[in-house]
């Protein structure tokens, strides 16, 4: 597997945070659009397996070709960024901001929601046959998805609003991990391998990604789900993209960064 130890890949993840940063903003669009478009195509496959066997647990198991395929290509998803790019700003790296974090977490959500509306747009029109029929059995589960994870929370309040906030964090603390497996190895099977689990699991526990939403939500609202624009972004987009954050940051970015870069002071040995 060519393994590297943690303070080798730690310092490889805010390498990689320095560098989006000052990506373009061409090529941090491109890369963010096809991120948004590969993981969009993995959720319909993973959807279409769980309907057609009537087993879940498979969808989960296959989701991650996904999530695989795009960061062996080098695109970037937002909850990826938000884990690294942090980190760079932590670090001191020179030339690093606060104003350049945030432009690429701008430009990788934007390029993000463009990939997965255009998979969602072409999914509804393949699914209805142009728009003339009924979407079918996938198309209709994706509808109940998106009603459920807006409108089924929104019936709890506040309560709800959070209880999305807490799979967002959840959700990316097993995505963040994904991150981070793409780099503890030199070659793909060993990248692979330690990619599959994380997302294997927050898939199959059902947590809250904001890209993946980018792409079910538009699609269910494409093919007649019974929930509004203002109701995707208030109950589900926007408390799951905060979560995404917090989480990802809180559990992996710092908790890594602050014991394999910035170590503790040794213990002294009593005499």
């Amino acid at each position: 597997m060519s393994y590297l130890v943690p303070s080798e890949f730690v310092t490889k993840m805010v390498d990689a945070g320095e560098s989006k940063i000052f990506m373009s903003t061409r090529d941090t669009l491109i890369r963010a659009f096809m991120a948004g478009a590969i993981l969009a195509l993995a959720a319909v496959f993973a959807v279409t397996i769980a309907v057609q066997t009537g087993v879940f647990l498979l969808g989960a198991i296959l989701f991650p070709v996904g999530f695989c395929m795009l960061y062996l290509m080098g695109f970037d998803l937002l909850t990826g960024v938000f884990v690294l790019t942090p980190l760079a700003l932590i670090d001191k790296r020179p030339g690093v901001t606060v104003k350049g974090v945030l432009r690429n977490w701008g430009l990788v959500f934007l390029g993000n929601f463009a990939g997965a509306l255009t998979v969602a747009i072409m999914m509804a029109f393949i699914f209805t046959y142009g728009f003339n029929t009924d979407p079918g059995a996938v198309g209709a589960k994706i509808a109940t998805i998106g009603e459920a994870r807006t409108l089924g929370y929104a019936q709890y309040g506040t309560a709800g609003w959070f209880t999305i906030f807490v799979r967002g964090m959840l959700c990316n603390w097993m995505v963040s991990l994904g991150v981070v497996g793409a780099m503890i190895s030199t070659n793909v099977s060993g990248k692979v391998i330690a990619m599959w689990m994380p997302i294997f699991l927050f898939f199959f526990m059902g947590f809250e990604h904001s890209v993946v939403n980018m792409f079910l939500f538009p699609f269910a609202l494409i093919v007649g789900g019974e929930f509004s624009v203002m109701d995707y972004f208030i109950w589900n987009e926007i408390p799951t993209a905060l979560g995404n954050l917090v989480g990802g940051l809180a559990f992996t970015g710092l908790t890594l960064y602050s014991t394999h870069v910035r170590t503790g002071a040794k213990r002294p040995v009593n005499a």
